[in-house]
């Protein structure tokens, strides 16, 4: 069954952090790789800022991808394909939720100028802990987006079956 292309308002906005796209390289399957093609075949809208672009661009050329079965030409493909994808949100106002690690905080101003649903992210934990909280805002690992995903839309691959 083909999944129908739903406009670009009508998509669930998310924040895919990086090490989601690290671990979709890494691996042949999981639920890394699941959110990447989820957002490939546009059904989440990923948002992307600034300081997260520069992020992914370092990604292409790590050594400790080198282990991934793509190469270097294919690993800069898949980013790039991803961008393709992405819409590009402006952040005017530093938030500040003060995480653990300074580095992310950018990645939760980026979901609230963009008005994600969520953070995809390895590190929930690391998010969690910061001293502003925002309701409404999911930060999951990819396992739990996809658990919640499908316990709202059942067992199929996009969110309008």
């Amino acid at each position: 069954m083909i999944a129908p292309t739903l406009s670009v308002e009508e998509l669930n906005r998310i924040v895919v952090d990086t090490n989601v796209m690290v671990s979709g390289m890494l691996g042949g399957t999981g639920a890394s790789r699941t959110i990447l093609r989820l957002c490939l075949d546009r059904q989440y809208q990923p948002l992307m800022g600034e300081k997260l672009f520069h992020e992914y661009c370092d990604l292409a050329g790590r050594r400790s991808l080198d282990r991934s079965p793509l190469n270097r030409g294919e690993r800069q493909e898949l980013i790039e394909a991803f961008f393709s994808v992405c819409e590009w949100v402006s952040i005017s106002y530093l938030w500040r939720p003060n995480l653990p690690d300074e580095g992310d905080n950018h990645v939760i101003e980026l979901a609230i100028a963009g008005t994600a649903e969520s953070i995809v992210t390895s590190n929930a934990r690391d998010f969690v802990r910061g001293e502003l909280k925002f309701t409404g805002l999911h930060i999951e690992t990819p396992a739990e987006f996809l658990k919640r995903r499908r316990s709202t839309y059942g067992d199929h691959d996009h969110p309008n079956p």
